[in-house]
């Protein structure tokens, strides 16, 4: 399988976590999405990454829909089997995903427009989505489960993506998240390879 990402990434980082987490072999292709590279249009009609090219010559795209094939090539064993518990994995991947939709809503609105343009109106509403979310994880972590998921991996490329981009900006309201990210990499040794970096 190819996997078309970007090392900062934040979706791409939870795809490959996941990847590593199973076992799977991928042939990663880094590519630039504002250079709209052929191998992605052709691949998602979107031009977004993470982008899966399976060995039978398919395209998933969007990082839940890769983890969830990933899920059932490893035969249920990127999350809980159990309903309840499932869900619990799904509903904190999405948190997770949501906060790096702000983050990214955030650098995109600094990066792409010209100085006198920025709205700081919308950041500050993006960063208080944000950080709502990381005060709610903050609160409610994550159970300690004796086998990672898609939720915690999610969560760790999450606070890797707030590490690269937003440094010195989140620790100080969050010693929990540091705390259980630790805890973390206690499991998954290979989180500083795998984590969003530039």
């Amino acid at each position: 399988m190819k996997l078309l990402w970007s090392p900062s990434s934040p979706y791409s980082s939870k795809v490959r976590m996941a990847a590593h987490f199973l076992g799977l072999k991928l042939n990663e292709i880094r590519v630039d999405t504002n250079t709209a590279p052929a191998i992605l249009m052709e691949s998602n009609p979107l031009g977004k990454i993470p982008t899966l090219l399976t060995d039978d010559g398919a395209s998933v795209f969007d990082s839940v829909a890769i983890m969830h094939y990933f899920d059932r090539l490893a035969k249920g064993k990127l999350y809980p089997s159990k309903k309840g518990k499932r869900t619990d994995a799904e509903v904190l991947e999405a948190l997770s995903d949501g906060i790096c939709d702000c983050l990214l809503a955030i650098i995109y609105e600094r990066r792409f427009r010209d100085d006198e343009k920025v709205h700081q109106p919308w950041i500050d509403r993006q960063w208080k989505k944000a950080t709502s979310g990381l005060a709610h994880l903050s609160a409610n972590l994550p159970k300690s489960a004796k086998k990672l998921h898609g939720g915690h991996l999610a969560l760790a490329a999450t606070l890797g993506y707030l590490d690269l981009r937003f440094k010195g900006q989140w620790e100080a309201d969050h010693a929990p998240l540091i705390d259980w990210l630790v805890q973390f990499e206690k499991k998954f040794s290979a989180y500083q390879e795998l984590k969003p970096s530039v």
